[in-house]
């Protein structure tokens, strides 16, 4: 059954056009509108805003397909998003019984599949809810893209935006993401040393910008003599 309707939810708690969850989700957006599929990008808020959550869920009663576009704190989803995914789960609104659920995941590690957890956890929340599992999509190296349309990267997006096309695609005529979307997207933006690299040079010019280059080796809480 293709879908007619569906929700994007950012987890970044990013300003509004400047993270790589929002370049993710808009770019799966686009894709869905090609194929006739009516999308809503809603955020997380920072504060705990009440007609925030009721918005989401008033979304998601008309919706036949929720997707968490979100970013990796670590090893798990942020805070704000565990919060949204809280009131969903609680929240009393009827939700349509055939939506879907799919999570869009990127992390600033080089292995997308330091996202198994976070995907974990989205699989459980759609099992938990009563809503039909689409599959999960991990990204790695998201620091490369760095909030820019996937349009504008060029060579360096080609299979970032191959495999958002495919995840589209089946989720537009109601399948789940196909594994071989997943698998696509996994694979790394560019070598990992090559990433580490530009990653630390960019640490050091932001620390050098900021004038506290000189004390990036500090350890101000190093007792005399070594630990005690």
């Amino acid at each position: 059954m293709s879908i007619q309707r569906a929700v994007v939810l950012v987890g970044s708690a990013k300003p509004a056009g400047t993270s790589t969850s929002e370049a993710l989700g808009r770019y799966l957006c686009a894709r869905l509108a090609e194929r006739g599929v009516a999308t809503t990008v809603l955020f997380v808020e920072r504060s705990h805003r009440a007609n925030a959550e009721a918005k989401l869920s008033a979304a998601l009663t008309e919706a036949d397909l929720f997707v968490l576009a979100t970013p990796l704190y670590v090893d798990s989803l942020p805070y704000l998003v565990i919060r949204a995914l809280e009131h969903v789960a609680r929240a009393s609104s009827p939700r349509r019984p055939q939506c879907r659920f799919a999570a869009l995941i990127n992390c600033g590690f080089p292995e997308a599949e330091q996202c198994r957890t976070a995907l974990d956890i989205a699989r459980a929340f759609a099992r938990r809810t009563g809503l039909a599992w689409a599959g999960g999509l991990a990204l790695s190296e998201g620091g490369a893209i760095d909030g820019r349309p996937l349009e504008e990267l060029g060579g360096l997006g080609r299979h970032v935006r191959a495999a958002l096309d495919r995840a589209a695609a089946a989720l537009a005529e109601g399948r789940p993401v196909p594994s071989t979307a997943s698998e696509q997207l996994a694979r790394r933006l560019m070598p990992a040393h090559v990433y580490t690299f530009m990653g630390n040079l960019g640490w050091k010019w932001r620390a050098a910008r900021n004038r506290v280059g000189s004390t990036l080796d500090a350890k101000p809480f190093e007792l005399d003599g070594g630990a005690r």
